[in-house]
């Protein structure tokens, strides 16, 4: 049990790490199209992310697959410009972002498995350790999950004071927001370009 909470504190803080912003920058551009009434939807994306994340983790912990580092870090950025082009997409088309849920919940699962396997080596460093894996896992996965519910609270607010309060159009509040995504994706994707 014991085991099970420094795990779950190494989930959440893995998540609130500035080192590794990548994490919030995603989950950011999977909010930014989504208003308050549609929590639900973001709870729900949030929750397939921490569930594929985990699971590349609980394939690597296993010993089941691995991956080079270098060309895994090169894809996190990618995913994240990806997801931010998609909210513009939306906001240009003036899509309601239920309409294309399907397409969010299949970028959202493929993209938390290229995340999981991010922090893959890391963790199955961790890992050898241990005798029993689950519980470990699981509190890992209760600790992303956690935060990132704290990280998709806060953009949504900010989105309704903005847009609700401020009266800031919510096409260009998504329009600023995934550009600005976009230019750090780029950066972050030339520093980690492979070798």
């Amino acid at each position: 049990m014991q085991n099970f909470g420094f795990y779950g504190e190494l989930g959440f803080f893995h998540v609130m790490d500035w080192h590794g912003y990548d994490h919030v920058l995603f989950l950011i551009a999977l909010a930014l199209p989504f208003g308050f009434q549609n929590w639900r939807r973001v709870f729900w994306l949030a929750t397939l992310f921490t569930v594929a994340h985990c699971l590349s983790l609980a394939l690597a912990a296993y010993d089941v697959v691995a991956f080079n580092a270098g060309i895994v870090e090169f894809l996190i950025p990618i995913t994240i410009l990806l997801t931010a082009v998609f909210d513009l997409f939306l906001a240009r088309k003036g899509v309601d972002p239920g309409a294309a849920f399907n397409i969010h919940l299949l970028s959202t699962g493929l993209f938390g498995l290229i995340h999981g396997l991010g922090f893959s080596n890391y963790f199955r460093m961790l890992m050898s350790g241990e005798n029993e894996k689950n519980g470990p896992l699981f509190g890992f996965a209760l600790g992303i999950e956690g935060a990132q519910l704290l990280v998709l609270l806060f953009v949504i607010s900010l989105s309704y004071l903005v847009v609700e309060k401020l009266g800031v159009s919510r096409i260009w509040f998504i329009r600023v927001a995934s550009w600005l995504i976009i230019a750090i994706s780029a950066l972050l994707m030339i520093r980690a370009w492979p070798a």
